[in-house]
């Protein structure tokens, strides 16, 4: 177990809720999580997302390696940008990580692993630079830099108001490094985020985001908690790895049941790991495909749970990978894989727990407009 770098802070000094999220101990909440979920969809709100992997890759070699891991054509990406979501699959087209990606040039690229595979990943890439050959050196970041994330309508207000109109005028996707706030020295931001909302992530040595956090809090930013940040992503239908998606054939359907994924794909893209499986399922079709379950307003504060099976009528037609509560529609949400032959919107269904039955009906993503 590991516990993000500035843990005691956000509890000593934030008053955080410490737990678990994986292998890290993370801050939960602070206040109410349906207080800090609003605050990032109407206001802002600011999250330490540490537990993330940063990793950096070095070499002349670095844009084979990623071209042959990744699903997307990253040949047009320019320096400061950003490029992803986008995909690293198994040889069975199964997802073993979907990753934002950073170029700072031709030969440097920053990646961001999810937290429950960050080892995993960088054991991988290793595997493939030695089997290949390639001339590329890994720096695993995690635990140098802190990383947060500024979310919500009003983060380009906040950042312009305490001295970072630089990191205000990016684009989205767009980044800058070595940026300098006083005494604070940053090594990265971007307009970049997993809430739904505009917004920012930043890294910087501990000390340095510790000193940022107490500006953001002292102008009125909020701290969330990783519980509010799946409530957000779940209203958005945005994935989480080992709920929606892992490298298992026998319990994940393939990405393209996924949906999410389609968007990181480049299909005219040849020569990278899973593509001949992809293909194959592409000309075959999917049994399964990812869908979104909103409750009915008689079963509003039921939370359909992971594993839960799905029924229309009498017949089960899938299952839930994710469930809520959206402090938006204030009812419980889901995301599910529902057969094809029963993925229509607003088609009623029905959760089975503890004994039960509840009503919803299938709805698409997200769940609600942004």
């Amino acid at each position: 177990m590991a516990k993000i770098p500035l843990l005691n802070y956000h509890v000593e000094k934030l008053g955080a809720e410490p737990g678990f999220f994986g292998d890290w101990e993370v801050p939960m909440r602070y206040t109410s999580t349906i207080e800090e979920h609003l605050a990032v969809r109407s206001d802002v709100g600011v999250f330490d997302v540490s537990h993330m992997g940063r990793v950096r890759l070095r070499g002349p070699d670095v844009f084979e390696l990623i071209q042959y891991i990744y699903t997307k054509d990253l040949s047009k990406v320019k320096p400061g940008w950003m490029s992803g979501p986008t995909l690293a699959l198994n040889q069975w087209a199964r997802v073993k990580d979907d990753e934002m990606l950073y170029k700072i040039s031709d030969e440097e690229w920053l990646l961001v692993p999810n937290a429950l595979v960050r080892e995993k990943m960088l054991s991988y890439l290793k595997s493939i630079i030695d089997s290949h050959q390639y001339k590329v050196v890994i720096e695993d970041l995690t635990h140098k830099y802190s990383m947060i994330a500024v979310q919500g309508p009003k983060s380009p207000n906040i950042m312009e108001k305490i001295g970072l109109k630089e990191a205000a005028d990016l684009k989205p996707l767009q980044f800058i490094t070595n940026i300098k706030l006083n005494d604070i020295k940053l090594f990265l931001v971007s307009r970049s985020g997993w809430t739904g909302e505009d917004g920012f992530e930043i890294w910087g040595e501990h000390s340095s985001i510790a000193k940022l956090l107490d500006i953001l809090v002292k102008e009125g930013v909020k701290p969330a908690g990783i519980i509010a940040r799946d409530t957000l992503r779940m209203e958005m239908g945005f994935v989480l790895g080992d709920h929606e998606y892992g490298e298992d054939p026998t319990k994940y359907p393939c990405v393209i049941s996924l949906r999410y994924g389609l968007g990181a794909i480049t299909w005219s893209k040849k020569g990278y790991v899973g593509e001949e499986a992809l293909r194959a399922y592409l000309r075959e079709g999917v049994r399964w495909i990812r869908m979104g379950i909103k409750m009915s307003k008689k079963n509003a504060r039921i939370i359909p749970r992971e594993h839960t099976p799905v029924y229309v009528e009498d017949q089960v037609v899938g299952w839930v990978t994710s469930g809520t509560y959206s402090p938006i529609l204030r009812r419980g949400i889901a995301q599910a894989y529902i057969d094809v032959r029963y993925a229509i919107e607003d088609l009623p269904v029905k959760i089975m727990m503890r004994n039960r039955f509840y009503e919803g009906k299938i709805v698409d993503f997200p769940f609600i407009n942004k």
